[in-house]
């Protein structure tokens, strides 16, 4: 039979790409950055809810609806963030956050 991984460990590896995701958005100048951070960071959450519906409650489907929405919400956002970037790169030629501040181009 095969051993779970303990859930302290699951969150300690969540918190840890939750942190690195953080970091990479909040330290990034570069928009595609900015947005690799908040995927990092939604991933991690994801890491969460399976773990805690793992151990739980297995019987119950809620953490992977959830996680599925979230998925579902994740690449929404990066669509619609990566056809934002391109936007802006088109009209202003950069992509770094701190030079696109103004909403007249």
């Amino acid at each position: 039979m095969v051993e779970a991984v303990p859930l302290p460990w699951v969150l300690v590896v969540a918190a840890g790409l939750f942190c690195i995701g953080l970091f990479g958005s909040l330290s990034r100048r570069n928009t595609v950055g900015i947005l690799l951070g908040v995927e990092l960071m939604l991933n991690a959450v994801n890491l969460n809810l399976i773990a805690f519906w793992r151990y739980l409650e297995p019987n119950l489907v809620a953490g992977q609806v959830f996680a599925l929405f979230i998925i579902t919400v994740a690449a929404a956002e990066a669509a619609v963030g990566l056809a934002m970037i391109i936007a802006i790169y088109r009209s202003r030629l950069t992509v770094n956050a701190d030079e696109v501040d103004t909403l007249k181009g």
